[in-house]
């Protein structure tokens, strides 16, 4: 059998409280009322461990690792780049396929851009499209002509 639940009080509480039940509300005189917003946010949901979400998704997320390029393959980049460097003045457009280091966890991501190549910064080993994007010599492992 099933118990159901009491919505009201029965007579012998009635009776138990009845001094009570018709008093009038409490005021008090030294701390002011507290504002509706304020009483609201006491039951708002909170995070207890703030930034815990956050932690755990950035583990979760994966990174590739370098791939290292054989001396051939180091070779055939570099010759294409020399190639390029002759053709400078007419910006020519070109196909890469570099590395992009993560700045938070170790490995990284690929990304293959296409673009026109503006500058070759030979001090400081860096490859600059007409778009802005710079790429460093040593994260290319992977370079056409188009």
């Amino acid at each position: 059998m099933q118990k159901k639940e009491r919505l009201f009080m029965n007579q012998e509480e009635v009776y138990k409280y009845r001094d009570m039940l018709d008093l009038p509300r409490h005021i008090s005189k030294t701390h002011p009322p507290m504002p509706i917003k304020d009483r609201a946010a006491q039951f708002a949901p909170f995070a207890a461990l703030t930034g815990h979400h956050e932690a755990v998704k950035e583990t979760a997320r994966l990174t590739g690792t370098r791939i290292e390029l054989d001396e051939y393959c180091k070779a055939a980049v570099d010759r294409t780049l020399q190639m390029i460097r002759a053709q400078l003045k007419d910006e020519p457009g070109v196909l890469i396929t570099y590395f992009i280091p993560d700045k938070k966890k170790t490995g990284g991501s690929y990304e293959t851009v296409a673009g026109y190549v503006k500058k070759i910064d030979e001090y400081r080993r860096i490859l600059i499209l007409t778009d802005g994007t710079r790429i460093p010599f040593d994260e290319i492992i992977e370079i056409e002509r188009k």
